[in-house]
């Protein structure tokens, strides 16, 4: 070998490792970063006449893409559940358990204590108001429960708007990403962090809606849903939806009173079973806006229902006429079987009897129709009321099955039919969580490891030191020929 050419094996080794250091020292700087894909230079003999060396042929970035993908759909498996376990948990909340002073249980519980002590003393007008309390209260509370449930389908509306304007900027990102990093593999440039930085932006997405990567040409990518949705291919899908600022329990996206969602113009199914964008956190908030909040709102109303039937019954109250509403009314008014949707919300006491609306609780003793106080020794219609709350009747509706209840025992329904759903979604929950836990580990494990990286960068130290030897010794020579 000529002094040249071991010259210049030395100053490629040089170069080389110069390189290969800059690497593994990105490598250890990115041990718990997300979306880092872990780097290696690629190297290969250089062959030039009569001088020789290594060639740096780029930089590759090792990332296992079948990994990759099993991590994404867990992901938004995560989210998914997460999102309808939270909020069955708060609608938990608002029924709360029957030792909650403020739950329906607890509610109709007093209730049916209040007409018990004042059928014991009928003549006592502060246990007749009592009763009246009570049954103002157990109306509040499903009042409140039916708001309530509301006001979670309008925060599903709101997080929906948000994700889909997230969607469409991390789309765009991609669509970016991709002509950049197709524009840097022409040019010869390196492409390692805009692929970190693409990676990270679809894992973003992955978390919103389940997607599919697919390699393109030039290192470009496309993005498709397990459903069939086609999120970027070429060019980014535009998503479009319009939020509705209040929803009252009538409003369903199936009526056309609440907004649907378009991709590139073109209306698609939003429903948990065949929806192109199912799964995920979108997938989970259109669940909870059009499917669970509208059934819970349906069990509530039912128990509302089931409740005002009791106490407009003529056999309960011989004062009513056949239109007439009983204790607990419509918005005052007789029930219409036909008007149920949103009845728990608009559910109120009769005016005959609240004193702040003109009326007497002494109708209670006495009848909601009666014109005139009868005597007040007399407790059978508050014996009534009382066998009202406790005969056992099949509900109407709130698809509580054909067994016949109490009112107590339809409440108990309720809250043990959300109660079960909120368990099976924790059930879900953990094990998303636990397989999301286990995929992120493999991917760590198979990522930067950095004992082998600082036994890369003591080999890279000594194969630079060896090459600096080289060139000392090679400088050595030309000084003694230079002497000769």
């Amino acid at each position: 070998m000529s002094i040249s050419g071991a010259l210049s094996n030395a100053l490629t080794g040089l170069t080389t490792a110069a390189r290969s250091a800059e690497v593994v020292s990105s490598n250890l700087a990115n041990v718990l970063t997300d979306g880092y894909g872990r780097r290696e230079v690629s190297l290969s003999s250089r062959i030039a006449g009569s001088t020789g060396g290594v060639a740096i042929d780029g930089i590759i970035r090792n990332v296992d893409p079948a990994l990759l993908s099993d991590r994404r759909f867990a992901d938004a498996d995560f989210a998914n559940a997460q999102t309808n376990n939270n909020f069955l948990k708060r609608v938990e909340g608002l029924l709360g358990t029957p030792e909650d002073n403020h739950s329906l249980s607890a509610g109709l519980a007093n209730f049916e204590s209040s007409l018990v002590e004042a059928a014991s003393r009928p003549d006592l007008n502060e246990r007749l108001n009592n009763v009246f309390l009570r049954a103002q209260d157990v109306s509040n509370t499903l009042n409140r429960v039916s708001d309530g449930v509301q006001e979670l389908r309008v925060e599903a509306d709101r997080d929906i708007a948000s994700s889909v304007d997230r969607l469409n900027a991390a789309l765009g990102e991609v669509r970016d990403l991709n002509i950049r990093i197709s524009s840097a593999q022409v040019q010869g440039k390196e492409t390692a962090s805009l692929q970190d930085l693409r990676q990270r932006t679809i894992d973003e997405i992955g978390q919103i809606v389940p997607i599919r990567e697919v390699p393109r040409d030039r290192g470009a990518v496309a993005l498709f849903t397990p459903g069939g949705a086609i999120l970027v291919d070429s060019t980014a899908a535009t998503l479009d939806f319009t939020t509705t600022n209040v929803i009252v329990p009538h409003m369903t996206q199936a009526n056309g009173m609440l907004s649907g969602l378009t991709i590139n113009g073109i209306p698609v199914r939003t429903d948990s079973a065949t929806s192109p964008i199912r799964g995920g956190s979108l997938g989970a908030l259109f669940k909870i806006r059009d499917e669970t909040g509208v059934e819970v709102q349906t069990q509530i109303d039912g128990v509302a229902r089931d409740l005002v039937e009791r106490y407009q019954d003529a056999t309960v109250d011989p004062t009513l006429g056949a239109a007439d509403p009983g204790l607990f009314t419509d918005q005052g008014a007789f029930f219409d079987p036909l008007n149920e949707v949103g009845l728990s919300g608009r559910l109120s006491i009769n005016a005959l009897v609240d004193p702040d609306a003109g009326g007497g609780v002494w109708r209670l003793r006495d009848g909601i129709g009666a014109a005139v106080p009868g005597p007040v020794g007399d407790a059978t219609l508050l014996q009534s009321m009382y066998g009202a709350v406790n005969v056992l009747r099949v509900p109407a509706s709130g698809g509580f099955g054909s067994a016949s209840r109490s009112a107590a025992d339809l409440s108990a329904s309720l809250l043990s039919q959300v109660g079960s759903s909120r368990q099976i979604g924790e059930n879900s929950l953990s094990f998303a969580t636990a397989r999301l836990d286990e995929l992120k580990s493999q991917e760590l494990s198979d990522g930067v490891d950095s004992d082998y990286e600082i036994q890369r960068l003591m080999l890279i130290e000594q194969a630079y030191a060896a090459n600096a030897r080289m060139i000392e010794t090679v400088d050595e020579m030309m000084q003694t020929l230079l002497r000769l």
